[in-house]
């Protein structure tokens, strides 16, 4: 549904911090499906861990809020271009179920749960081969740069 193309459009990320590669199913309003293809020549892998490389849970989490905003971003008709952005304010309940290391594919799911005064709330989770590898409840910001 979107490449990396228009998923630049609407993330101002990018690498090595990009870490949404293409959106499978997006629904306004509601909930999208993005995947990030997890390579072994990324960055972190050189010091996370040495002969075990894993990716960080931290990474996993922001790759949820990145496919979170393009949600948010999305809904609203807005790009960064527009002089808006999303900012990750805050993470509850995060949970890690699995590894995930090079060669795998993490499906990163989101959940429109409410949006207060400009607070958006998403329940998200990560999948690897359908199996749960985190679950958090992610709460960005949007905000004028």
């Amino acid at each position: 549904m979107m490449d990396i193309n228009e998923v630049q459009e609407y993330l101002p990320h990018r690498y090595p911090f990009l870490l949404v590669d293409r959106v499978i199913e997006l629904n306004l309003g509601e909930s999208i499906v993005a995947v990030k293809n997890v390579t072994g020549n990324e960055n972190h892998f050189n010091g996370h861990f040495p002969g075990l490389p894993i990716m960080p849970g931290v990474l996993i989490i922001e790759a949820m809020a990145q496919a979170a905003g393009i949600l948010g971003f999305k809904t609203l008709d807005k790009k960064p271009a527009d002089g808006s952005i999303y900012m990750f304010a805050g993470v509850d309940n995060a949970r890690f179920k699995r590894q995930v290391v090079p060669g795998d594919q993490l499906i990163l799911k989101a959940q429109y749960v409410s949006d207060k005064k400009g607070l958006w709330k998403f329940d998200c989770q990560s999948f690897v081969d359908d199996k749960l590898a985190c679950s958090a409840t992610i709460l960005c910001i949007d905000r004028k740069k």
